[in-house]
This record gives C-alpha cells, sequence and structure tokens, in this order.
C-alpha cells in the first residue's frame, strides 16, 4: 500500500498519467498568452537565443539545437532524410510500436532499411548489436531510447562504444519520451542526433520538437542531395545562425518553452529532476509488486517515465479509467496489440511523488470495489 492521504479536494481538471501529452503546470500554460510578436524581428531573435542556450544545457552540447515546429515524428523523418545517403544502409533498432513505426518512417522516404529486432517488452543487447553490426556497413544505427509502448528503456551508453568501432556510422537516438527525465549527454556520449519533442518528460504542451545535431551529422547531410524542405538541415543550420527558423515557427509555445527550461534548469535542477523521476519510478515498480501484478518490460531495462504493467490480474482497464475519471485523473491503456493486455502509468513531467500517491491509492480504492 502507499502512503496514506488526506481526503482530496474536487479536481478543477483531469490529471494525465498517460504517457504524452503530459500534465502542464498552470503558469507554463499561462506563459503562451504572452503577446504576439514577429518572427523575423529583434524580438524574436533574443527569445529563440535564450531558448537556444537553455536548450544545449539540457542537451549537454556546445553544437546546435533544431527547433521544429512539428511532432518528434518529424524530426524522425529529418534524421532518416539527412543522415543517411542514397546508395547506403540504416540498421534500425525495433523492440516496440515506436521503433517500428521510425524504421517505416525511413523506409517511406526512401531509405534502405535494415532490422536488429526484439520482442516487445525485451531490450536490445550491446551483443546483438556488435554481432549485426559486423555484418554490413551502415551509415546510421537509429534507436528509441525509451520505448513508450513497452516501457523498455535501451542500454544506449552500452551501445554507443560498439557503433563508434565504425567511424562512418552516425548515431541517431530518438529521446521524445524521456528528455527531460534522464540525463542523456550528448557530447559526452557523442551522438550525431538526439529528437525530443514538448509533450512528455519536458511538461509542456505538444507542438515542438527538438533535435541536438552534430557536426558530423551535418557534414553528412551536405552528401545528401533530396534532403527534402521542412526539415533539411542545412537550412535549419543557416537561420539558427541568425536566431530564427526556416519557416514559422510557434512563438506562443517557445514561451512557455523558455519559461519551463529555466525551471528545468535553475530552479529544480537537472539532477535534481532525474532523480525525482527515478524515485517516482521506484515507488511505482514497488507498488505494480505489492498488488500482484508484473512489469510487461524486462527487469533492468525499465523506464524511468513511463512503467508498462502486465495485467495480470485481468482487470477491466476501461472501468478503471472510467473510475478515475470521477477522481480527477486518468491513465493509459496497453499500446496497440498490448491493449487490454497492459495498462500505462506515466511519472515523469513536473509530477510530484504526491501526485502519484494519488493515482495508486486510487487504483488501490478501484481494486478493492471490484474484488
Amino acid at each position: 500500500m502507499t502512503e496514506p492521504r488526506p481526503e482530496a479536494k474536487k479536481p478543477d481538471h483531469v490529471r494525465l498519467f498517460i504517457p504524452g501529452p503530459i500534465e502542464v503546470r498552470r503558469e507554463i500554460l499561462e506563459a503562451q498568452s504572452a503577446w504576439m510578436i514577429g518572427h523575423r524581428g529583434k524580438e524574436f531573435e533574443a527569445l529563440f537565443a535564450s531558448v537556444q542556450e537553455k536548450l544545449r544545457q539540457a542537451f549537454f552540447t556546445r553544437s546546435r539545437v533544431y527547433v521544429s515546429t512539428s511532432s518528434g515524428t518529424g524530426l524522425w523523418e529529418a534524421a532518416s532524410r539527412n543522415c543517411i545517403r542514397d546508395e547506403s544502409r540504416v540498421l534500425h533498432l525495433v523492440n516496440g510500436a515506436f521503433s517500428e513505426r521510425w524504421a517505416d518512417v525511413s523506409r517511406m522516404n526512401g531509405k534502405k532499411v535494415d532490422v536488429l529486432e526484439a520482442e516487445w517488452g525485451k531490450a536490445i543487447k550491446p551483443e546483438q548489436l556488435a554481432e549485426k553490426l559486423k555484418q554490413q556497413p551502415y551509415d546510421a544505427v537509429a534507436l528509441v531510447l525509451n520505448e513508450t509502448s513497452t516501457g523498455v528503456k535501451n542500454p544506449l551508453e552500452a551501445m554507443v562504444p560498439i557503433i563508434k568501432q565504425y567511424p562512418d556510422t552516425l548515431i541517431l537516438v530518438d529521446a521524445v519520451s524521456i528528455f527531460g527525465g534522464y540525463k542523456i549527454d550528448f557530447d559526452g556520449l557523442g551522438l550525431d542526433v538526439l529528437l525530443t519533442s514538448t509533450q512528455k518528460a519536458m511538461a509542456l504542451p505538444p507542438g515542438l520538437a527538438f533535435a541536438a545535431v552534430s557536426d558530423r551529422a551535418l557534414e553528412r547531410a551536405k552528401q545528401v542531395p533530396y534532403r527534402g524542405y521542412y526539415f533539411d538541415f542545412i537550412e535549419l543550420e543557416k537561420m539558427l545562425l541568425k536566431n530564427n527558423t526556416p519557416a514559422t515557427p510557434n512563438i506562443s509555445l517557445l514561451y512557455a518553452t523558455d519559461k519551463q527550461l529555466d525551471y528545468m534548469i535553475n530552479q529544480e535542477g537537472l539532477e535534481n529532476r532525474y532523480a525525482r523521476h527515478e524515485k517516482l519510478a521506484d515507488t511505482v515498480r514497488a507498488w505494480v509488486s505489492s498488488c500482484g501484478f508484473q512489469m510487461f518490460s524486462e527487469e533492468g531495462y525499465h523506464s524511468p517515465t513511463v512503467s508498462t504493467v502486465s495485467n495480470t490480474r485481468n482487470i477491466d482497464v476501461k472501468a478503471l479509467n472510467q473510475y478515475l475519471r470521477t477522481q480527477g485523473m486518468v491513465l493509459s491503456d496497453g499500446y496497440g496489440k498490448l491493449k487490454d493486455r497492459t495498462f500505462r502509468i506515466a511519472h515523469m513531467a513536473d509530477l510530484q511523488l504526491s501526485d502519484i500517491h494519488d493515482l495508486l491509492n486510487a487504483i488501490q480504492a478501484f481494486l478493492e470495489k471490484s474484488a
């Protein structure tokens, strides 16, 4: 059982414990209401420069972080189009719905795709990757660090030295559902593309995506003649040097991003933020074990931001969420083929331990009612 909580006041909205869009603090929502400015003027350049400086701190990079008015999916396409040459191949590491989808995006952009696959719920192991890389040269390895559908965090830090044995192979990483909740040292690891979006562990509304991009990746883009238009790294770089973007950005959300990054870096502190996420994750995992459920993700590879729970007690997940809504909260059913077989609890963004206790106590109350 979780810690007892006093009876809660009637909620003013439904708190989101789903893996995106996630709960956003009111002051961050209100930051979007600033008066509009032109995106080709000095005011916008100052806003962009402020956001860029803070993004580089959050990504642990001294190079660049591109800003895209899109979802993270758009930056999948950017990475695939800019970093894989026409006659070369990309290796996609696939162990869930979103890593499958990124591989599909590469194929739809005409890229030659090989796949290293693991069963859903399992991580891709470094030794599997090492064996695969011996068989064929690749322009890039693309992986989803935190597979949102299964709650598995792949062992990126152990994979990087293996990929680094192949100097022409770029490392492309999707960190959409983990960035802001787990430290990823872009420069220290020597990554080439690290992408995320606003609506998950960054605790912002949806609408912007960010990608740290290495000099190597930028040089690779120059070797690709058909990079597209909207996600062209060369054009993004040209405009970034002017503290701007090629196309009209979401200015309102940039105001909110500037405020939230300031909170993450200077108020909570990044290391404190990562520790809080691990504490939330540990709390959920302990509850899962105590209540007769099981983690769907492989032991040793659990995500710090979202727990996918095997529905070993065969509860009605839809009925659970109907009850939770009466308590002012909601969690997520299993994704795709895992619907009803699992449910997902997001413990990311600006959620606090008290929020997690509220949710777990509410689930416990439902279980006792349903017994």
